[in-house]
């Protein structure tokens, strides 16, 4: 099956891209959450579209994607959520959240670029890795501490 993805999906592409996956994966997981469309000659028109709000939000320099992974890994980025007793979060760390508070930081990362392993549901020091740049990605440390 034909699609044209509207977000980056890992190993498969970036937004803009028409790629062949099959239908079941298409149907299931690509479709439903709205990281594709199927493609179709009235669709591939917007492909265009799609690539120049992909290069606006582009890092295109290697030197600044690397002087942003320098900020990112030089201190750990605090992130304040509503804990329970015993550390136990309501909820978990979004990536919203995270960007949030990269930006406040001083460090802007689109959050598309973020990958969490395991949803982040406890206070402490956890691990997150950011994409900045195809051939530049940096390791971030957030200390996930409660708000006040």
């Amino acid at each position: 099956m034909k699609v044209i993805l509207t977000h980056e999906v890992s190993n498969l592409g970036a937004p803009g891209d028409i790629v062949e996956v099959k239908g079941g994966y298409a149907r299931n997981f690509l479709l439903p959450r709205n990281y594709a469309i199927v493609w179709t000659k009235g669709a591939a028109k917007q492909v265009e579209s799609i690539k120049a709000a992909r290069e606006a939000r582009a890092v295109h320099d290697l030197e600044t994607a690397r002087g942003i992974k320098g900020t990112l890994e030089a201190k750990p980025i605090n992130v304040q959520v509503n804990a329970g007793q015993g550390g136990r979060l309501f909820g978990a760390v979004t990536v919203s959240d995270i960007a949030a508070a990269m930006e406040a930081a001083g460090a802007s990362v689109d959050k598309r670029r973020i990958e969490v392993g395991n949803p982040i549901k406890s206070l402490g020091t956890h691990q997150v890795t950011v994409r900045v740049h195809p051939e530049v990605t940096a390791s971030v440390t957030l200390n996930v501490v409660a708000a006040k």
